[in-house]
């Protein structure tokens, strides 16, 4: 089971850590000839240096004083207390998958740094900054609506927003085929989704 993405510091940091009776707390599983294989840390150390003769533009790296290590892309933890909370943070960078980095006036296509976050009802008139009350915006559209609902701005949304049920990062990440891997790990609900 799936239980979140985390950064690449913090999955080394999982796979370096031992628990109490010096036992691995998480492992490498890496695919290979379609079969999931594997590793502990210093396994895994030893396969990167195979990996980086021959495989090199097939991973991403983190170089080190002493060598260089492959960015595993699914770290299994072997022991945990708890599931995570599976509350979906409600941040910019969601915000932009969610809305697939398109403005929700216009629906043009832009880079982040061509976008802003926008309050359907401004926060002037109490507008609440909710996954159900901000989209993105193109700055054209955003400048357009100013302190104005939509409809008193004549823009129509493109959809209406709502919170995302999981992570629209994922989902984003699913599109390249760094990330084929991981869906053994997942349920069916995230490919439903059209990716672009």
């Amino acid at each position: 089971m799936a239980l979140r993405v985390i950064s690449v510091r913090r999955a080394f940091s999982l796979l370096f850590k031992l628990d109490r009776r010096h036992n691995p707390i998480a492992e490498v599983v890496d695919v290979e000839d379609g079969r999931y294989v594997s590793y502990n840390f210093a396994d895994w150390t030893e396969l990167s240096a195979f990996k980086r003769e021959f495989e090199a533009t097939k991973h991403d790296w983190v170089r080190t004083v002493r060598f260089d290590l492959a960015v595993p892309r699914i770290v299994r933890v072997l022991t945990f207390a708890k599931l995570p909370r599976q509350e979906v943070k409600f941040n910019r960078r969601n915000l932009f998958a969610r809305d697939h980095n398109t403005c929700q006036y216009c629906g043009k296509r832009f880079n982040t740094a061509q976008l802003s976050l926008d309050h359907v009802i401004p926060r002037s008139r109490g507008g609440p900054t909710t996954w159900a009350n901000v989209v993105c915006a193109c700055v054209e559209c955003n400048v357009r609506k100013g302190g104005r609902t939509p409809r008193e701005a004549h823009l129509r949304l493109v959809k209406h927003p709502v919170k995302p049920r999981r992570n629209p990062v994922v989902t984003v990440k699913l599109a390249d085929h760094r990330y084929s891997s991981w869906r053994q790990f997942l349920d069916e609900a995230y490919w439903d989704v059209e990716l672009t």
